[in-house]
């Protein structure tokens, strides 16, 4: 047979609500108290981070005050170094214009070389009658460049390289045919470039005609050109829209 139990007198629980009561004050008074030591002390390291930086950036916000600059530490932040520091930008103006100047400078002597060109216009015309060949010489119409040289005569390629020759001739004479001969001397050695032949006009009395060739050529340094007519004594009309002989670089 159980023995029943009393409950406990109300004396008794009344203690036990108040232990609990304080138990629970404590623990979120503790909890309080630690979460705000966790904040001073991160505000406490912000703070000496702060400190350290404003520190380490005095003698730059000095220097730029001292300058006419202002800059101020917080408003630095999120500026690129490079306009931080006024003798880097001052270096790095410095190495942007000669940038710019050696650009130019090569651009300018690409263009130079790459659009070398003479237009050449007849001067007079000296006939050999021992190679029975009637030659002309030239004076400069225009020219750009220093990789041809004309002397009288010859043209003389300076920097090789592949060219566009053309030529044109007007002549006035009898022969039933006439033409021209572009030669190539390198070294001693003659190569005949280019050749026109053309028929003149029969039964008039002042034939006249025009023959015109062009062509494309490799010319090596040190090479000299020449044009001439197959024929001493060759009648040529010697005006510059009418005769002419030009090369330049491709």
């Amino acid at each position: 047979m159980s023995i029943p139990q009393n409950p406990p007198p109300a004396s008794v629980r009344k203690v036990k609500v108040e232990v609990l009561k304080s138990f629970l004050l404590y623990t979120v008074a503790s909890t309080c108290v630690g979460v705000m030591y966790i904040q001073w002390t991160h505000i406490w390291m912000l703070k000496a981070e702060m400190a350290e930086i404003s520190q380490r950036f005095r003698p730059l916000e000095t220097a730029a005050k001292g300058s006419g600059i202002c800059c101020d530490a917080a408003a630095c932040c999120g500026v690129s170094g490079y306009h931080r520091f006024p003798v880097r930008q001052a270096r790095g103006h410095d190495r942007d214009t000669r940038d710019v100047q050696d650009q130019k400078k090569r651009r300018h002597r690409r263009q130079t070389e790459q659009h070398t060109f003479l237009h050449l216009v007849p001067v007079s015309s000296q006939s050999y009658n021992n190679h029975d060949t009637t030659v002309l010489s030239w004076a400069l119409g225009q020219s750009r460049g220093e990789g041809l040289q004309l002397s009288g005569d010859t043209v003389t390629v300076v920097t090789e390289g592949t060219y566009f020759i053309y030529s044109q001739v007007l002549y006035k004479d009898t022969t039933w045919v006439m033409g021209h001969v572009i030669t190539k001397s390198l070294r001693g050695a003659e190569t005949k470039l280019m050749k026109c032949l053309k028929s003149m006009p029969r039964n008039i009395s002042q034939p006249l005609n025009t023959c015109y060739t062009a062509g494309v050529h490799f010319l090596e340094s040190g090479s000299t050109l020449q044009l001439s007519v197959p024929r001493k004594s060759a009648e040529i009309i010697l005006t510059a829209h009418a005769t002419f002989m030009g090369i330049f670089n491709i």
